[in-house]
């Protein structure tokens, strides 16, 4: 299976949001998966959770004893990288660890920050 293969199949399964749906989106934990360089150069969506992509499936199994506070089975989780490839790969996963709600930002931050929405300055440390 090629890589354009494997992100199709994974997108089958995700209700992707646009950066202007995920702005009006009440309750919804937004994941940063994009690496400390691009959020520091770019900045930051308010609110979100900047994860290493090396540990997201861990920090957010909602059964797992490793994961972060303040979400369940039941949240919807918005994964974002910088243009939405890798983020909808990510999502996939989150949904086979027991998040079925989980699916990315269509464009990624880019999308986002090209629509003119709220975008912090710098980055913070991201969950480890």
């Amino acid at each position: 299976m090629s890589a354009e293969e494997l992100l199709e199949e994974a997108r089958r399964s995700l209700s992707r949001v646009s950066p202007e749906e995920l702005a009006g989106l009440p309750d919804v934990l937004v994941v940063d998966i994009r690496p400390h360089h691009n959020r520091a150069a770019e900045g930051e969506i308010p609110g979100s959770i900047p994860v290493e992509r090396i540990v997201l499936e861990w920090r957010l199994d909602p059964g797992g004893e490793h994961r972060i506070p303040g979400f369940t089975a039941d949240t919807t989780v918005v994964v974002l990288c910088n243009e939405g490839y890798a983020s909808s790969l990510a999502a996939r996963d989150l949904q086979r660890v027991g998040l079925p709600r989980a699916t990315d930002l269509v464009g990624g931050f880019r999308a986002y920050a090209a629509a003119g929405l709220p975008v912090r300055p710098g980055a913070t440390q991201a969950v480890t």
